[in-house]
């Protein structure tokens, strides 16, 4: 199998969904393993290419829960042996990020938070939702569309472009 992930930087791609994704995310837990109990509480598959049938950016988007958001210089020494970049600079809010793959085709992000936090929660929340309301999943792939079209070389922008829509189904989706 060839590995069908991978975007160039800021750029914004939408292709069809992989079924090889799934085992893609499963291999990549298994590396993750190793930490799980010490470093790593949990590991979740996120983002479209979590939602079978969604078309989505080729990149592999995974969820780690943390104790701490005060992670150990041994996490970091480990997921860089596992050639995941740290990303200090990230603006979310609760949350480390780790990229991984060459600089000018990423394949992986990995976003970090604490265990039970609103991130993890939220995240888990939208990405159930997607796999079990096909309108919801049309919707927000509709919008994904939209917005690659308008912001092609913006990935900020078209990121920020699907905030409203994700804050209002995990609102909705967790009674508030």
């Amino acid at each position: 199998m060839s590995n069908p992930l991978g975007l160039a930087r800021k750029s914004v791609q939408l292709v069809a969904y992989d079924h090889h994704w799934p085992l893609l995310f499963s291999t990549e837990a298994a590396l993750l393993q190793p930490l799980l109990g010490t470093e790593i509480v949990d590991v979740a598959h996120i983002g479209s290419t979590a939602v079978p049938g969604l078309d989505a950016k080729p990149v592999l988007d995974l969820l780690v829960a943390l104790p701490s958001l005060r992670a150990p210089a041994s996490l970091y020494a480990a997921l860089a042996a596992l050639g995941y970049e740290h990303r200090p600079l990230d603006t979310v809010p609760d949350r480390l990020f780790f990229a991984k793959g060459p600089q000018d085709k990423r394949t992986h992000n990995l976003s970090a938070c604490e265990s039970g936090s609103h991130f993890w929660r939220a995240h888990i929340q939208f990405r159930d939702r997607l796999r079990t309301d096909p309108s919801v999943a049309k919707a927000y792939v509709e919008l994904k569309y939209r917005l690659a079209r308008q912001h092609p070389f913006d990935r900020l922008a078209y990121t920020n472009g699907k905030e409203s829509f994700v804050e209002r189904i995990v609102a909705e989706s967790s009674g508030a």
